[in-house]
């Protein structure tokens, strides 16, 4: 399984008008492979948008594409409104929550993290052995790692109900040494941005 997290850079206060086209088109698309995900920022670079795809691999990931755009159904009709667009694909942790059909927001937290590409395995062992607890606070929607390296090469999601419940749990589980899981790979590089869900989204 992989997942292709695709960032897309709209011009100013194109978010709208993008949803709307991007939504007529996505039930046919979505018949090909489902989408994961899709949000918007709400806190971060602004007029930016956030789209997940799981595949099955990266051969699944060409033909999906192949026959979407072969079709004709696939992509919408959004290129005047972009701005840029960055495609990165990502495998899913071993303890990664399925993506898909959740209600569990409408708060959405995206942190990007960068290590070096050899502590990759114990930072997967520390989350995977804190998880539990953490997710007693609010649930995880997802993490990722890439395998190749690079920048943001760790990406975890979490829900909240609301602003204040995140800065609420954010204090609490610090407080009370739940989180984050104790590991000795330095942090080299650190983003976040809180996103809001699309109404065609499946995550909300």
């Amino acid at each position: 399984m992989i997942h292709e997290i695709r960032t897309y850079n709209l011009k100013h206060k194109m978010v709208p008008e993008y949803r709307k086209r991007f939504g007529e088109k996505l039930p046919d698309r979505a018949k090909l492979s489902p989408l994961g995900g899709h949000w918007a920022t709400e806190v971060g670079n602004p007029n930016e948008v956030v789209a997940i795809w799981p595949y099955d691999s990266l051969e699944h990931r060409k033909q999906v594409r192949a026959e979407a755009d072969a079709s004709g159904i696939w992509p919408p009709d959004t290129g005047d409104l972009i701005e840029s667009m960055v495609s990165e694909i990502y495998t899913p942790a071993p303890f990664a929550p399925a993506i898909g059909e959740r209600n569990i927001g409408p708060i959405y937290e995206m942190r990007m993290y960068t290590y070096s590409a050899e502590d990759i395995p114990e930072v997967l062992e520390s989350w995977g052995e804190r998880l539990a607890a953490r997710q007693e606070y609010s649930p995880m929607a997802g993490c990722w790692y890439k395998e190749t390296g690079g920048l943001d090469n760790f990406v975890h999601m979490w829900a909240y109900p609301s602003f204040e419940e995140r800065m609420r749990i954010r204090v609490e589980t610090r407080a009370n040494g739940v989180w984050p899981p104790p590991n000795s790979a330095p942090i080299i590089r650190q983003r976040t941005k809180l996103l809001m869900p699309a109404p065609f989204s499946p995550m909300q």
